[in-house]
C-alpha cells in the first residue's frame, strides 16, 4: 500500500509507475483504492464509476478497470455533501457527519471487493487517500491504515519534498500513528527532487537512524509529466503562436475536466481554465464542462457574468461547445424534481437549444462508440450524468452512437446531443471526445483551426508518460527491496 504525507504527494502516480515495473515484468497487478474523493471518474465495462485515477492506474498495469478496482468513490456536490458510490452505483447522497457513520457498511464492501481481487490477481498495489495522520478521521477509517490494518498490508510512505519539511513530514506522520502502524511503514519514498543527490544524502541517513525506516528511493522532479490528474485541475498552460484559443470556465463543481488535457498539451492549441474571478477572454471556443451540480453551477455562471459573455462570444462568431452538465445549460432550463443534485426545483439557462434536462435517480454509465453526424467521422468516449435531455434542438443530433457497455438503451442505437442550425454550437453527452485524435481534429477544424500544423495522438503520449515513468522508478527506486514487499520476485 502507498500512502502519503499528504494530498499530492505523488501517491497515484507511484501507485502506476510501480504498476507498469511490474507489469513489464509480467505480473499480474492491479491498482485498488478503498475510497476515493474526487469529481474525475470513468466508465468500466461492467457499467459502475470509479476514480479516474485508477483507470489510469488499471491502463498502466494493463489490465482493464473494473469497479472493484474503487468500491468507495465520494463525489462532493456541496461544502458538506457528497455522492456516494458503492461498488460502481450511486446509493445516497450523504451530508459529511453521516458519512462517517456508513463507514462500517463502507469497509464492508471494500474488502469485498479487495477479497475479490486478491482472489483473481498475483498483485495488488493499494492507493491510500490523504494522509493516515488525519487524527479527525482516524475512527473507522476505511482509507489509510484502518484498511492497512484489516488487510494486513506493507505500507510505503510517500512525501513531497517540493513542498518543503520532508523529514518533519516523514517523522511527524510516523509519530501520529499507533506502535502497531507504525511497524507497517516498510519504507519511505521521496517525490519531486530537484538538484544535487549528494546534498540530501545526509538528511537520509539521519531519518534511517531516526526512524528504523530505510528510503527506498528519491524521485526526481520529472519536467513537463502528464498523468491524468484525479482531482486538481492542471493550470499548466502552454502559449503557441498561431494556436486556437480554447476557454474553459472553472465551475465550482467542474467534474471530468480531464476531458481537456488532449487540449492542453496539442501544440496548435491555447487552453486556458477561467477562474470565477476573471471574465472569459476573447477566443474562438468556449468549452462548458461537465459539473456535479449543474443547477447551482450555472447559478455561478450567471453571476460571474459569464452568460452575457457566452452570448456576445457568438454574436462575434465564436464557436461553443457544453459537454454533458455544459451541454444541459445550453437549454432552456433543467428540472430537478427529485432534489437529486441539491434542492428540488427548476432553472431557467441559457436558452441556446429549444430542449430542455430532467435530472432522475437513475445515473447513465455508458461506454460509447459510434460517429459524427456531420462527417461520420468515429467517435467513441463514455457518458456519466444524472438526467435526460428532450426537445426539438435534439432532431440535429452532434453523434449516433450504441453503447458497449451496462443498459444499452436501444439494440439499433440512438442519437447524441444537438448542433445549431448556423453550426456554432454543439452539445454532446459525451466525455472523452478529444482522446481520438481523428475526432479533434474534426472538432478543431470546426472550431476555426483550418489548418494543423501537429498531429497530436493523445492516447499515445499518454502511455509515453507512463513508461517514462517506469523508466524514472527503475533507476531511483530500489527495486530488490520493493518486489519483495509486492510478492512480485
Amino acid at each position: 500500500m502507498v500512502q502519503g504525507t499528504s494530498s499530492d504527494a505523488g501517491k497515484s502516480t507511484l501507485v502506476a509507475g510501480i504498476g507498469r515495473v511490474l507489469a513489464r515484468r509480467g505480473c499480474d497487478v492491479v491498482p485498488f483504492k478503498p475510497q476515493n474523493m474526487a469529481l474525475n471518474s470513468a466508465v468500466t465495462e461492467d457499467g459502475g464509476e470509479i476514480g479516474r485515477a485508477q483507470a489510469v492506474q488499471a491502463l498502466a498495469c494493463r489490465v482493464v478497470p473494473s469497479t472493484d478496482m474503487n468500491p468507495i468513490l465520494i463525489k462532493p456536490n456541496s461544502d458538506t455533501g457528497a455522492q456516494i458510490i458503492v461498488h460502481g452505483k450511486a446509493i445516497a447522497n450523504m451530508e459529511a457527519q453521516f458519512y462517517h457513520q456508513f463507514k462500517a457498511k463502507a469497509m464492508s464492501a471494500v474488502l469485498a471487493s479487495y477479497e475479490r481481487l486478491r482472489a483473481k490477481h498475483q498483485c495488488i498495489l493499494v492507493e491510500g487517500a490523504g494522509s493516515p495522520a488525519e487524527i479527525n478521521l482516524r475512527e473507522n477509517d476505511i482509507a489509510n491504515m484502518g484498511f492497512a490494518e484489516a488487510a494486513d498490508c506493507n505500507v510505503i510512505l510517500i512525501a513531497d519534498i517540493e513542498k518543503g519539511g520532508v523529514f518533519a513530514q516523514l517523522v511527524g506522520t510516523l509519530s501520529l500513528l499507533s506502535e502497531s502502524e507504525q511497524a507497517r511503514i516498510k519504507g519511505f519514498v521521496i517525490n519531486r527532487f530537484r538538484g544535487d543527490i549528494g546534498l540530501l544524502e545526509p538528511g537520509l541517513d539521519w531519518l534511517e537512524k531516526k526512524t528504523g525506516v530505510p528510503v527506498l528511493g528519491v524521485l526526481p522532479y520529472i519536467n513537463r509529466f502528464h498523468l491524468e490528474a484525479e482531482d486538481a485541475i492542471n493550470q499548466q498552460q502552454n502559449r503557441h503562436e498561431n494556436a486556437l484559443n480554447v476557454c474553459v470556465p472553472v465551475f465550482p463543481r467542474i467534474s471530468n475536466h480531464t476531458d481537456f488535457d488532449p487540449l492542453r498539451l496539442h501544440p496548435d492549441v491555447n487552453l486556458k481554465f477561467i477562474g470565477p474571478d476573471d471574465p472569459i477572454s476573447a477566443c474562438d471556443l468556449i468549452i462548458l464542462p461537465g459539473t456535479k451540480s449543474v443547477r447551482q453551477d450555472y447559478q455561478h455562471l450567471v453571476a460571474s457574468g459569464w452568460r452575457e459573455q457566452i452570448h456576445k462570444h457568438l454574436r462575434y462568431g465564436g464557436k461553443l461547445l457544453g459537454i454533458c452538465g455544459g451541454f444541459q445549460m445550453l437549454g432552456n432550463a433543467i428540472h430537478d424534481p427529485d432534489g437529486i443534485e441539491g434542492n428540488a426545483g427548476s432553472s431557467k439557462t441559457l436558452g441556446i437549444f429549444d430542449c430542455e434536462s430532467v435530472l432522475t435517480p437513475q445515473k447513465t454509465l455508458l461506454n460509447v462508440n459510434g460517429f459524427l453526424v456531420s462527417n461520420e467521422q468515429a467517435v467513441s468516449g463514455y457518458e456519466i450524468h444524472a438526467g435526460q435531455t428532450t426537445g426539438p434542438a435534439m432532431a440535429k443530433p452532434f453523434a449516433y452512437l450504441s453503447s458497449h457497455t451496462g443498459e444499452k438503451k436501444s439494440e439499433s442505437g440512438y442519437n447524441d446531443g444537438a448542433v445549431s442550425d448556423d453550426q456554432k454550437v454543439i452539445g454532446t453527452y459525451i466525455h472523452g471526445l478529444f482522446e481520438s485524435t481523428d475526432t479533434l481534429n474534426t472538432l478543431l477544424q470546426w472550431a476555426g483551426k483550418v489548418s494543423l500544423d501537429n498531429e497530436f495522438n493523445y492516447v499515445q503520449y499518454r502511455e509515453n508518460e507512463i513508461e517514462r515513468l517506469a523508466d524514472v522508478l527503475e533507476d531511483s527506486l530500489n527495486l530488490e527491496t520493493l518486489l519483495s514487499l509486492c510478492g512480485a520476485q
